[in-house]
């Protein structure tokens, strides 16, 4: 009986060590961040409306 009891606990050792197998590990995707920004992005807009103004009051 005894060797029946261990027979059976090296039987179920020995099926969970293998239960899952080879898989592919699974990775996060890599984040990339894009910024569009320039240093001179936040002067464009006020210089062409300076520059319309400016072409108004000389007419």
């Amino acid at each position: 009986m005894k060797k029946f009891a261990l027979a059976a606990a090296v039987t179920l050792a020995a099926t969970s060590a293998f239960a899952g197998g080879m898989s592919d590990p699974i990775t996060e995707p890599e984040v990339i961040e894009t910024t569009t920004s320039s240093s001179a992005g936040g002067i464009v807009v006020p210089l062409l409306v300076l520059l319309l103004v400016a072409a108004a009051a000389s007419n």
